[in-house]
């Protein structure tokens, strides 16, 4: 029976992530800041998806209770996102015709009642005690780099920038200015900034974006929610625009660049047009790879495992399993490539005692961070292999 032994792909990545010359990216989703809580309380201080729908649907439920209940009726995934998707795409073609009592002004009138509860629900402050984001952050300060991280989130929360400024790590999201500080598509697409930069792109847009009397996206610095953007609420045109196609673009560009790794955090891999990104890519360039790092079983994570059955430069870790260089099968530790190696093995293994079965444990955003933030203190040397023929590390 096939079998992946986490330790020896974890020593690989522990290496590469440690020494500071491989380039390297985050894609990370609404996953990540589920791990953060609400002070006192076992709630996350930002839901993910699920929550932030029925938060959505709570507070606007008064008013648009039968309209909610027609447009979910006929959507075969019906969460926030593809709902506003749904209610934008109305509101552009039925005019004065009514669906669900709406007509398109009052489709209109939703859709910034949407956004204006996902804006007041996401802005939180990033909590001022160590957080996951903190420990990204502190391994991106740690060591030197011959290229600059690239971070691609589809979030609308502020906790990269806000971690990042109390860190004093300087960063670039595309835009440039004091006033209204405007959206650069020729900065975004080219790396003339030093390499402890971090660049920081927010393909769904971000609190605080909005548009200027020219109909431009600035980033206004207030936290307003007018301008947060799922890809499917806008039609072919206005996706070709700044900044939306400029990250697309930069993400394409990232993957197609030769010996390149993706990290996958919080990110179900349902968004259909970074998914559809990604898998091209993947394609067309065999020297970069992707690490998935999922928090479900893997016969749940069936968006990240339909790509990775396709593309053998991508792998899918799930909790039982992972599925690499195309083989699906359980995780199973085998012998400790170091004598002191059982600490290491608890950052990203848990269980297995009394007959149990273990458990991969950087599905977890704030796992996967303190494994990062910890990687500097490898006390063996490795030869990675992104294509998981990683040998045993040997004690230095």
């Amino acid at each position: 029976m096939d079998v992946h032994n986490p330790d020896q792909y974890m020593a690989s990545l522990r290496q590469i992530i440690a020494q500071g010359r491989k380039r390297i990216g985050f894609i990370v989703g609404a996953g990540a800041p589920v791990g953060i809580r609400k002070p006192g309380t076992s709630d996350p201080i930002i839901p993910a998806v699920e929550g932030l729908t029925r938060l959505v649907l709570e507070n606007l439920h008064e008013r648009y209770n039968g309209v909610f209940e027609g447009i979910t009726s006929e959507l075969e995934n019906p969460n926030i996102e593809t709902i506003l998707s749904k209610v934008r795409s109305l509101s552009g073609v039925i005019g004065d015709a009514k669906v669900h009592g709406l007509d398109g002004n009052g489709f209109r009138d939703l859709g910034d009642a949407i956004c204006k509860q996902i804006g007041s629900i996401v802005n939180q402050d990033l909590p001022d005690e160590t957080t996951p984001y903190s420990h990204i952050v502190a391994w991106l300060s740690g060591t030197d780099r011959q290229h600059p991280v690239e971070i691609f989130t589809t979030n609308y929360d502020l906790f990269f920038e806000q971690a990042l400024e109390r860190a004093k790590v300087p960063y670039f999201d595309g835009f440039s200015g004091a006033s209204e500080p405007f959206f650069d598509p020729a900065s975004v697409s080219n790396n003339d900034l030093p390499s402890s930069w971090v660049r920081l792109w927010k393909v769904h847009g971000s609190l605080g974006w909005s548009t200027n009397s020219k109909g431009e996206v600035i980033r206004a610095g207030q936290r307003q929610a007018t301008h947060l953007v799922f890809p499917e609420h806008l039609k072919y045109d206005q996706t070709q625009k700044a900044p939306y196609s400029a990250l697309f673009d930069r993400l394409r560009l990232f993957l197609l660049t030769p010996d390149t790794l993706l990290i996958a955090s919080g990110f179900s891999f349902a968004d259909a047009h970074i998914s559809a990104r990604i898998d091209e890519c993947l394609a067309a360039n065999p020297t970069a790879s992707l690490f998935a790092f999922q928090y479900k079983q893997l016969d749940e994570e069936t968006h990240a495992v339909e790509i990775a059955k396709r593309r053998s430069n991508m792998s899918v870790y799930a909790s039982d399993k992972a599925l690499i260089n195309g083989i699906a099968a359980p995780w199973l530790p085998g012998r400790p490539p170091t004598r002191d190696w059982h600490s290491i093995r608890d950052t990203y293994w848990s269980g297995g005692a009394d007959g149990e079965p273990g458990k991969f444990e950087l599905g977890s955003y704030d796992r996967l961070a303190r494994f990062f933030a910890s990687s500097g203190s490898s006390q063996f040397t490795a030869q990675p292999d992104l294509n998981g023929q990683t040998p045993e590390a040997q004690p230095e």
